[in-house]
C-alpha cells in the first residue's frame, strides 16, 4: 500500500521531509494550494517525485528558478500555480513537460515576452491567464494549440484584434472574455468556433449588432452578457440557442418584458438572471414553459417577490432559488 494523493500544508525546512515518509515515491498527486511556507527550494525535493501527475501550489513563493525543478516531472498532467510569483519566462522549463494538461498561472506575472514558449505545450487542454499581463501579441502563441478546449483570458489586455489568432481554435469548448476591451468585432472573429458550450463575454462591450454572432453558437449551454449594451432587439439572437441552461443578461438596463418573451422556447434554462433590467412582475408569465428552471435573479428590476413565489407556485415547483424573497 503506497499514498497516491497529498494535501499537505506544513512547513517544509528541508529536503527530508518529503523523502522521509514512506510511499511518497509513488506519489500521483499533490496539493500545496494556499501553503505560503511553500518556496523554491520545495520543487527542488518535490522534483523527485517522478510519478506525479497533478501538482498544486497556488498562492505559494515559488518563482521562475523553482519552477526550473518541475521539468523532471514527466508524467504531470496538472500544474495550478494560481497567484505566484512567477512570469512567462517559466513556460521554458514547462515546455519540457509533454503530457501537460491543465495549466492555471491566473494572478501571474505573466506578460507578452516569453509566451513563444506555449507552442511548446502542444497537448494543453485547459489554460487559465486570467488577470495576466498578457496582451494580443503574446496570444498569437496559442494559435498553435489545437487541443485546447477551455481558455480564460478574463482581464487581460487582450483586444478585439487578439481574438483573430484565436479563431482556428477548433477544439474550444469553454471561452471566458469577461474584459471590457472586448467589443462586437471581436465576437465575430469567434464565430468559426461552433463548438463552444460556455461563453462568459461579462464585461464585454457587446451591443445587438454583435449579438448577431451569437447565432453561430448553437451548442452554447452557458452564456453570459452582463456589458449594458444589450436590448431587447439584441436578445432575439439567442432565442434559438435551444441548448443553453444557464443565461445571465444582467446589468443590460434596457432589457424589457419583450426579452422574457423572446427566451420563453429556452426550456433547457436551469439558471436565469435579468437583475439591474427594466423587467417587470407582468413579463413573468413569460417563463411559464421554462419548467426546467431552478434559480431565478431579478434583483433591481419591477418584479415584486409575491409575483415570484406565485409562479413558483402555480407552474414553476422546481423553482428553489429567486431574488427578490
Amino acid at each position: 500500500m503506497y499514498i497516491s494523493t497529498l494535501a499537505y500544508c506544513e512547513l517544509f525546512a528541508t529536503d527530508l521531509s518529503f523523502h522521509s515518509m514512506p510511499g511518497l515515491t509513488k506519489l500521483e498527486s499533490l496539493n500545496l494550494n494556499c501553503c505560503n511556507c511553500i518556496a523554491d527550494a520545495d520543487m527542488r525535493a518535490i522534483s523527485g517525485l517522478d510519478n506525479l501527475k497533478s501538482l498544486q501550489i497556488s498562492s505559494s513563493k515559488v518563482t521562475d528558478y523553482g519552477v526550473s525543478f518541475l521539468k523532471a516531472l514527466k508524467k504531470l498532467t496538472l500544474l495550478n500555480m494560481e497567484g505566484c510569483p512567477v512570469s512567462s519566462a517559466c513556460l521554458e522549463p514547462l515546455s519540457a513537460l509533454g503530457a501537460l494538461l491543465y495549466l492555471n498561472v491566473s494572478r501571474c506575472n505573466f506578460t507578452d515576452d516569453g509566451c513563444d514558449k506555449f507552442a511548446g505545450l502542444a497537448n494543453l487542454e485547459s489554460l487559465n491567464l486570467d488577470s495576466c499581463r498578457i496582451g494580443d501579441e503574446g496570444l498569437k502563441n496559442l494559435a498553435g494549440l489545437g487541443n485546447l478546449e477551455s481558455l480564460n483570458l478574463s482581464f487581460t489586455a487582450v483586444t478585439d484584434g487578439g481574438l483573430r489568432k484565436l479563431s482556428g481554435l477548433s477544439s474550444l469548448k469553454f471561452l471566458n472574455l469577461d474584459a471590457r476591451h472586448i467589443t462586437d468585432n471581436g465576437l465575430a472573429f469567434l464565430s468559426s468556433l461552433t463548438g463552444l458550450t460556455h461563453l462568459d463575454l461579462f464585461g464585454a462591450r457587446i451591443t445587438d449588432s454583435g449579438a448577431k454572432h451569437l447565432r453561430c453558437f448553437k451548442n452554447l449551454r452557458s452564456l453570459e452578457i452582463c456589458g449594458g449594451l444589450l436590448t431587447d432587439d439584441g436578445v432575439k439572437n439567442i432565442k434559438d440557442l435551444t441548448c443553453l441552461t444557464v443565461l445571465n443578461l444582467s446589468q443590460n438596463h434596457q432589457l424589457t418584458d419583450k426579452s422574457l418573451e423572446s427566451i420563453s422556447g429556452l426550456t433547457h434554462l436551469v439558471s436565469l438572471n435579468l437583475s439591474n433590467s427594466r423587467v417587470t412582475s407582468r413579463g413573468l408569465r413569460h417563463l411559464k414553459p421554462l419548467k426546467n428552471l431552478k434559480s431565478l435573479t431579478l434583483e433591481s428590476c419591477i418584479v415584486a417577490a409575491n409575483d415570484i413565489r406565485n409562479l413558483q407556485s402555480t407552474v414553476l415547483p422546481g423553482l428553489v432559488s429567486f431574488r427578490p424573497q
